[in-house]
């Protein structure tokens, strides 16, 4: 069982139209990705281009659901969204995925 002090990932996917892409990824970094870096333990951003969407993916560490709620106004799962998330993605994602690192809080080397 995870105590208070396991670091979890917090992952969050949305699509929006390839055309709309490198706006929503300017958007997103500077709307999202720029104040989480304050909050979160460490950020990892990715982008997918596919026929017809752009994926975007990324990756907040968290010290433990009690940082992670607090984070998310008290639900560990709940979407923070940006302001412009309903221009840019396709869908609206319902939630994020939380998960648990293992093995040294995902420290390599």
């Amino acid at each position: 069982m995870p105590g208070p002090t396991s670091t979890i990932a917090r992952i969050w996917r949305g699509r929006s139209a390839p055309e709309r892409a490198d706006e929503y990824e300017r958007c997103h970094f500077e709307e999202g990705i720029l104040p989480l870096r304050e909050k979160a333990l460490g950020v990892q951003t990715f982008r997918k281009n596919a026929d017809g969407y752009s994926e975007f993916m990324t990756i907040s560490y968290r010290a433990g659901e009690p940082s992670m709620a607090s984070f998310s106004g008290g639900d560990p799962r709940a979407i923070d969204r940006l302001l412009r998330d309903e221009e840019f993605l396709l869908r609206l994602p319902a939630e994020v995925q939380a998960t648990r690192l293992l093995g040294g809080h995902g420290q390599t080397g």
